[in-house]
């Protein structure tokens, strides 16, 4: 108790009842008591009201993440359904698709056509006679 030993509180006990005497010990220990439990209830009391600050303090901080998180779901769900300027978009991409409508792009050129030559092929006797006559 107190980081003191048996012999250390001997030691007081004894001091006490030579001081106080055999008639005031008794109410004296009482008060003693009264006076530590009233200290340990303060000390509970305070620790108690602490932890429910802190549990106060994290209800709020969460309170107001949720609330953020609602203003910017809010603000999203506005803007997706902003009428005008959802409008506005519409009428770019209309007078984007009446610009090519009203211009259709012009057709390719043709292409020149090829002009395929044959060649005849020499037949086997042609091409010895071929080799012969040169």
């Amino acid at each position: 108790m107190f980081g003191m030993g048996l012999g250390e509180i001997f030691i007081i006990v004894i001091i006490a009842i030579l001081f106080l005497g055999p008639d005031k010990l008794p109410t004296t220990m009482v008060e003693i008591a009264k006076f530590f439990r009233s200290v340990k209830s303060t000390v509970s009391s305070a620790r108690a009201t602490l932890e429910e600050e802190m549990k106060f303090s994290e209800m709020k901080q969460e309170a107001l993440n949720y609330k953020k998180e609602l203003t910017d779901a809010s603000a999203e769900l506005e803007r997706m359904t902003n009428v005008t300027e959802i409008g506005s978009e519409l009428n770019v991409i209309k007078n984007d698709l009446d610009l090519n409508s009203i211009a259709p792009a012009a057709p390719a050129a043709p292409k020149e056509p090829e002009v395929i030559t044959f060649t005849p092929k020499n037949k086997p006797n042609e091409i010895k006679n071929n080799e012969e006559n040169a």
